[in-house]
This record gives structure tokens, sequence and C-alpha cells, in this order.
């Protein structure tokens, strides 16, 4: 018994000696916490009273301001300039603390302000209009030593440039036009961007534009989507949306690195992957350093124009390769074929279960002016080795798919196997 009362008194002396470090714990976290509060509601009375020195006073050399949308800037003459631009373009600032929440170091600040655009100076380079404000916002402030060394501000900046007259009134006439006129441009630039994503196969997507008719394809991948493909850069917008509708783009598959099938790449933020000899052209030029210089070769007058598209229409710029594919490799469903010859790397994407191939530029449905046409092999200007690109056509056509993509325009169905081996002998 003796034996157990020891240990019974030795738990006790335990327990009472976390509580007693919980408790200083709590009591520290409560002394930070009155500390953080009290700089930044001196900070706020300051701004209130329109004392700038005493405002910059409390902030610590270097220290991160960032106001969502307005100023990403550190002290003390980066928040000098902010707040006294603030200052002088409202001569009647009154700055209202509504609410506080802190914890640790960290003070969230909830505020109104009130005021008249009256100037004289203009505010983030807009000259002052006379008109009174009345905005709210919240401070995330962080409190070291005494002193401010950060900031996160979040206000409504749309509200602003209603009441200061740069946007109009909320559901007046003049705001209806203006939606209007915005709605009108995104549909034409939809138009010419891309279509809407259509269902061409089971858990396969396309999203077909413009200019070429290229073809990107969406596979469902585990609750979002893998990307095939990635076309010109016009299509960027009308790409990730068809993506975010069908869960978000997980990764860009590349069937090669022409500009014309890299260009939303960059603009995505998902990983992108290729076949190794690709890297070099995905991360590159896009295909440039092994067609002739200027495009020569060409007619003249289509020559200039597919200058000009690739520049200002299929490339959006080298894009980074997170990792690379090769034959046999599976994806979202599919397997890797590789497909060489029009570029040095260039693969399709094959499904046995239902004899689909996705195969990038390994054959062409369109002329060189966007016609439809019977399929055929790439034009040799732009292929790498169009020996090897013939060999690939038949190499593709073995399979007998019951439906082939290409990286542009139509599909073949039917009879596969025949119109792929006539586009290989075939010129």
């Amino acid at each position: 018994m003796p034996e157990e009362d020891g240990a019974s008194e030795a738990s006790t002396k335990v327990q009472e000696a976390a509580a007693s470090v919980q408790q200083v714990a709590r009591k520290r976290k409560r002394i930070s916490g009155s500390k953080a509060e009290s700089v930044a509601r001196r900070y706020f009375e300051a701004i209130d009273a329109r004392d700038l020195e005493t405002a910059l006073s409390l902030w610590a050399d270097g220290a991160h301001e960032f106001v969502r949308g307005q100023v990403d800037t550190v002290a003390p003459e980066g928040v000098r300039a902010f707040m006294g631009g603030l200052i002088d373009a409202v001569p009647d600032l009154h700055m209202e603390v509504v609410s506080t929440t802190t914890e640790g170091e960290r003070c969230g600040v909830q505020w109104r302000l009130t005021g008249t655009f009256a100037g004289p100076g203009d505010f983030a380079g807009v000259e002052p209009t006379g008109r009174p404000i009345e905005l709210e916002g919240f401070d995330l402030i962080t409190v070291r030593d005494g002193l401010i060394h950060g900031n996160d501000a979040f206000t409504d900046s749309m509200t602003f440039a209603r009441q200061i007259g740069m946007m109009p009134p909320q559901g007046s006439t003049a705001e209806q036009r203006m939606t209007s006129a915005f709605n009108a441009k995104t549909r034409l630039s939809g138009r010419v961007g891309a279509a809407e994503a259509q269902l061409v196969a089971e858990g396969v997507w396309l999203v077909q534009g413009q200019p070429g008719r290229c073809n990107v394809f969406l596979i469902e991948d585990d609750g979002g989507a893998t990307m095939f493909d990635a076309g010109a850069r016009t299509m960027t917008r009308a790409v990730a949306s068809a993506g975010a509708r069908r869960g978000g783009i997980r990764r860009v598959v590349l069937g090669h690195a022409h500009t014309d099938h890299r260009g939303t790449a960059p603009g995505l933020g998902a990983p992108v992957l290729c076949h190794p000899d690709e890297v070099q052209d995905a991360e590159g030029s896009g295909g440039f350093r092994y067609w002739p210089q200027g495009l020569q070769g060409l007619p003249f007058g289509m020559r200039q124009l597919h200058r000009l598209m690739h520049r200002y229409a299929w490339d959006g710029g080298p894009v980074e390769i997170s990792g690379t594919l090769v034959e046999g490799d599976e994806v979202a469903g599919f397997r890797v074929i590789e497909l060489p010859g029009h570029a040095p790397g260039q693969i399709g994407l094959w499904r046995e279960r239902d004899r689909l191939a996705l195969s990038s530029d390994c054959f062409y449905t369109l002329d060189m002016w966007g016609r439809d046409s019977a399929p055929h092999i790439p034009e040799r200007l732009y292929n790498y080795d169009t020996d090897q690109a013939r060999a690939s056509i038949r190499k593709l056509a073995a399979l007998e798919p019951a439906a082939a993509w290409p990286g542009h325009a139509n599909a073949i169905t039917g009879d596969v196997r025949s119109q792929l081996e006539r586009a290989a002998d075939a010129g």
C-alpha cells in the first residue's frame, strides 16, 4: 500500500506540473496577444489622426505590407508612399476599428474608412473626384518585439472604384451596357479561340480551336483530366474552362513539341510531360531548330501567314517539362506508342479496349489552307524525317484502329487501316 500511495502522489505532482506549464503558456500567449492588439490599435489611431510619422514608427525596417490588388511593398519608405498617398488623397480621412481578433503575435483588424476623395494628391494614379467614400476591409497584422513585422490587408477595390466614379453604379443602365459589351467580347474571343468540348469516345473530350483546327483531348482521369496535346495559345481560356468543368487538368501530355501543340501548356499551371526526344523543342524553339530558315519552301502567301500564326496565335512559348514518357507507359487508361518522323519524339495514345488512337500529327486530314482532305502525310517542310513519318503511319495502321484522331481537324473511322496505308504510300 505505501508503494501505491507513493506512485499516486508522484502522478499527481506530474499532472500539477503539466498544468502549471500549460497555464504559463496560456498566460504568455495572452500577453503576446495583448501586445499585438495594442500595437495594431495604436497604428490605426495614428492613421485616423493622419499622423504618418507615428504610424511609420510602429513598423520594423524591411517589414512587408501586402494590400491585395493595390500594393506589395516594404517599410518604411514603401509604407510611407502608400499611406502618405492615401492621406494626401483623402484629407478628411477617418479610420474606425470595428473589431479585432488576436491570437499570439497576430491581430486581425476589421476596419471602416470614410472621407472625401478630394486631393490634392491622386491615389494609385487616379485623380481626385471630390466624391465621398466609405470602405470596409481587414488587416492581419503580425507584431514582434512591439513592432509591426507584416501586414496582409484585404479591401473592396470594386466598391472604391464605384464610389469615386471609375465604375458605374451597381445595377445602373451604364453597368448593364458595360456588362453586355464585355460578354459580347467574351463570346467573340471564344468563337475565335475554340469551340465547346465535345465527347468523342468514352471518357474522352475534344476541344478544337483556331487557327488550324488544332485538337486538344481531355481524358477523364481519377476525378480530373489528363490533357493530350496542348493546341494553340488562342485556345488557352477555352481549354482551361473545359478542364475545370471536368475536375481540373492534372497533367498535360504533349504528342510533340511544335508551337501549335504546346501553345496552351504554359498558361495552365499543370505538370507537362513528353517523350525524351521532345524535351529540347518543348523547352526551346518549338520545332524551328530543324525547319528551314524563315519557313522557306512554303508558297510566299502561306509562308507569311504561317510565320504570323506561329508568332501570334499558335505558340505560347517554351514550357518546362516535368517528366518523360516512352513506348509502353500507361497514361489515363491508354498506352503510349512512339510515332516519330513529323517530330523526333512524337507519341500517340492507344486504348486497346475500343481501339481508339489519339495520334497527334502522325497524319493530317486537312490541307495547308485548313480545308478537309483525305488522310495524308504531314507537310515535308515541317517534318523532322519524312521517311520515318511514313513508317509511323504504317505502324499506326497495323494496330487496326476503329477510330484515329489526328492533331488537327477530323478523325478517320471505318477501314482506318486501308486509309492510313494509302496515306503512307502516297506522294
